[in-house]
């Protein structure tokens, strides 16, 4: 089971990215309690994503890093893009829930000013990081040495 994590920790990652887009869009249509039940739902598949990528990373492989071994412009590729994503994932995992909150019970204005900010450094972390998993695992998985498991 475990070694499907990667795949499942993707798959959250895409479904934060729909669901963030499908919340603005209720939003862009005044569907405001849609809207909100949308962004609730990206950040539950975002917060599980977290959970279930540290418990990969840190019980399943002790803290071992998977590296990108193919060298080349795709390793440049590649790190540019983790570079930002893992960036932007710490901003978004300060961003995300203080304009959750300001969504709920702050005036309009607020809660406006700072999700023009949240939403596409979001969306940027949610993609990026199906991207990197595709890179990763199945445009340039990495080497498999006799008798071992990637991953």
């Amino acid at each position: 089971m475990t070694e499907h994590l990667p795949a499942i920790n993707a798959s959250l990652n895409g479904l934060a990215t729909v669901l963030l887009l499908a919340g603005y869009s209720a939003i862009r249509n005044r569907r405001i309690q849609l809207h909100q039940t949308l962004m609730m739902a990206a950040f539950c598949a975002s917060a599980l994503f977290l959970a279930s990528y540290l418990y990969y990373h840190i019980v399943v492989k002790h803290g071992e890093p998977t590296y990108f071994t193919t060298p080349g412009w795709p390793k440049a590729v590649y790190y540019a893009i983790l570079f930002s994503h893992i960036i932007l994932a710490f901003v978004v995992a300060v961003m995300a829930p203080v304009t959750l909150y300001l969504g709920f019970g702050a005036p309009w204005n607020r809660h406006k000013r700072i999700a023009r900010w949240t939403f596409p450094i979001w969306l940027y972390v949610s993609v990026t990081g199906v991207v990197v998993y595709i890179m990763l695992y199945h445009l340039y998985p990495p080497a498999v040495a006799a008798g071992t498991t990637s991953g």
